[in-house]
């Protein structure tokens, strides 16, 4: 079984990455203290900042795309509303992946608590406007 995935619904998902990306970070929100905390370089991640854009909306396409597809296949499964089912599978998955993966790696590489915890705010604010945009769409 191949889920149906709408990609339209990808697609804008993939943007509102960029968006909640360029709020969250923004100076006037997080982006000084994450700019402390992470130790950036601000010069030269402005002189290198194509190349992290061009990846950063690739994994933004590809996180959309899986969580869209997961969805379809939740859908499948429970039944119900479909809006409902993309932010329960949005959270399941943020946990699972991204915040377990976070934690492991920030652990090991003994990064500051608040940043792992700046950045995993920013991913789950991510993953469900992504799931929000993409139960919006239904199946």
């Amino acid at each position: 079984m191949v889920p149906e995935i709408n990609i339209w619904a990808v697609l804008l998902a993939t943007l509102s990455s960029m968006l909640v990306g360029a709020l969250w970070y923004s100076k006037p929100l997080f982006g000084r203290r994450w700019v402390e905390l992470a130790r950036v370089d601000e010069s030269r991640m402005q002189s290198s900042a194509v190349g992290a854009y061009i990846v950063t909306i690739f994994a933004s396409f590809l996180t959309a795309a899986v969580l869209a597809g997961s969805v379809a296949i939740a859908q499948e499964f429970y039944g119900g509303s479909f809006f409902l089912n993309s932010l329960v599978t949005a959270v399941i998955l943020w946990i699972g992946f991204t915040a377990a993966r976070f934690l492991t790696h920030d652990a090991f590489e003994r990064r500051p608590a608040a940043l792992t915890t700046m950045n995993l705010g920013y991913e789950l604010v991510t993953i469900l406007v992504m799931a929000a945009i993409i139960g919006a769409f239904g199946s």
